[in-house]
């Protein structure tokens, strides 16, 4: 994992059973839910219309070059 500023990246290997948007909708739900619970004074700014995350998300696959992204992520 890798946070910036104004994004987060993540290498993760997903199941094909499990949807990506799923996945996502879960990991922004409960990460924004974990985050305001560490940090209270972070719900009193309104986020993108008082949603912590903004709306989309990129996903790609990774095939033979995962080791040369993860080290680029890291």
């Amino acid at each position: 994992m890798s946070v910036q500023e104004d994004h987060i990246q993540l290498v993760v290997s997903v199941p094909p059973k499990v949807s990506i948007s799923d996945l996502m909708g879960t990991l922004k739900g409960k990460l924004a839910i974990k985050l305001f619970k560490s940090y209270p004074k972070m719900e009193q700014k309104l986020y993108w219309g008082n949603h912590f995350w903004a709306r989309g998300y990129f996903v790609t696959t990774v095939g033979v070059d995962e080791e040369v992204i993860k080290r680029y992520v890291k």
